[in-house]
């Protein structure tokens, strides 16, 4: 009998559902402290997921959980950012 591969879950700091890490967007403090969207899943640093829905990610954001997970305050002018990345990842696998 064949062993079935054990699929890797987060939870996303939005909808807090358990999902398969590759339905998730990772989104990481550097060391340096910037906050930005990983896309390889490989960047150092301290990470959180958000399912890759423009809902969740404002849902994180209006319950500081990505704040909390991260360990770090996050401005306003970074989220908007990070939403506007959002908006363009969600376009592009769209397409």
């Amino acid at each position: 009998m064949p062993a079935t591969k054990k699929i890797p879950m987060r939870m996303c700091v939005g909808c807090h559902e358990m999902k398969p890490k590759k339905e998730l967007r990772r989104i990481v403090r550097s060391p340096e402290g910037e906050i930005s969207i990983d896309l390889k899943g490989k960047k150092p640093g301290r990470g959180a997921y958000v399912c890759l829905d423009s809902e969740c990610l404002k849902k994180a954001r209006k319950s500081r959980g990505l704040e909390r997970k991260l360990e770090s305050p996050i401005s306003a002018e970074v989220y908007d950012s990070l939403e506007a990345e959002f908006a363009q990842l969600i376009k592009d696998t769209a397409e």
